[in-house]
């Protein structure tokens, strides 16, 4: 059996002296102030009850904007089964130093957030040339970049891309395209077109589950029409637990499902072997 990698998961603390509560935007995420948020400890159980052998831990901007001590703590504290995933902005003058700070705590990916929950709407400055220097290190430094925006955001995204073309990038929620018209997706079809980059790999999470049951579409039907468009390699998925609903188990069983038609080869890559090529600090002691 392969190993399962997950690259979206989320912890809260519940010590806001040490990690005071300062979300982007103002506005804090709903999830991470219900009673099923989790510390680092708990998504360790939540991990193990789910046989997830390691995570690449995802900043929650919305409940600590640029600070990501936490995640930076919980590698420092358990090395051995979690990376993390920063945040910063990308705009400041000091961006690459400030990025830096952080890999120098553990973190070995960057996440651009450009709209959410709590942030409505698609920020604009994703391109703008300030960010250049910042990108210009991830290619330098093979520094993956998490990007999550809209599908209006995407010609923002593939202007970085043809620029940095070296820089490892991941878009989180296939950038949540309308699926409601069914099988083909042309609505989807924008970022099915995606597929020529080869440095983009696509995150699957259950926020993909949840837009593929509205309308016509089916996970039935989605799940091949992105396998035919990206191929193996370029597809992984991330939980989002507990930002989303269900036990991390119950996560993993409906990915897993959602991917059942291929060989194991193929599912091998997607539950774990593209997140070892993006984070490989996560091989260590696997």
């Amino acid at each position: 059996m392969y190993p399962r990698i997950d690259i979206h998961p989320h912890i809260v603390s519940p010590d806001t002296d040490t990690y005071p509560i300062s979300p982007l935007g103002g506005k804090r995420s709903d999830w991470s102030k219900d009673a099923h948020s989790v510390t680092a400890a708990e998504m360790i159980e939540a991990m193990d009850a789910a046989g997830v052998a390691k995570s690449a831990l995802v900043h929650s901007s919305t409940t600590y904007g640029f600070d990501c001590s936490l995640v930076a703590d919980a590698v420092a504290q358990h090395p051995d089964r979690f990376t993390a995933v920063c945040s910063i902005d990308a705009m400041l003058p000091d961006a690459v130093e400030t990025l830096k700070s952080w890999v120098a705590r553990g973190c070995t990916g960057l996440r651009f957030f450009t709209t959410g929950s709590t942030m409505p709407g698609q920020a604009d400055w994703l391109n703008d040339p300030k960010t250049y220097p910042v990108w210009e290190y991830a290619s330098e430094t093979n520094l993956p970049i998490c990007v999550q925006l809209t599908v209006g955001g995407l010609p923002m995204l593939t202007d970085m891309m043809d620029r940095f073309p070296d820089v490892p990038v991941i878009l989180d929620h296939l950038a949540k395209p309308d699926l409601s018209a069914g099988d083909p997706y042309p609505d989807a079809q924008v970022v099915f077109d995606l597929a020529r980059y080869k440095q983009l790999v696509v995150k699957f999470t259950p926020s993909v589950l949840k837009i593929a049951r509205e309308g016509k579409a089916s996970i039935q039907t989605l799940a091949p029409r992105l396998f035919d468009a990206f191929g193996a390699d370029h597809i992984a998925w991330g939980s989002n637990y507990p930002a989303s609903s269900g036990s991390l188990a119950d996560i993993v069983e409906m990915c897993e499902s959602a991917f059942s038609f291929l060989p194991e080869s193929d599912r091998a890559k997607i539950m774990g072997g593209n997140a070892l090529r993006l984070y490989p600090v996560l091989k260590r002691e696997l």
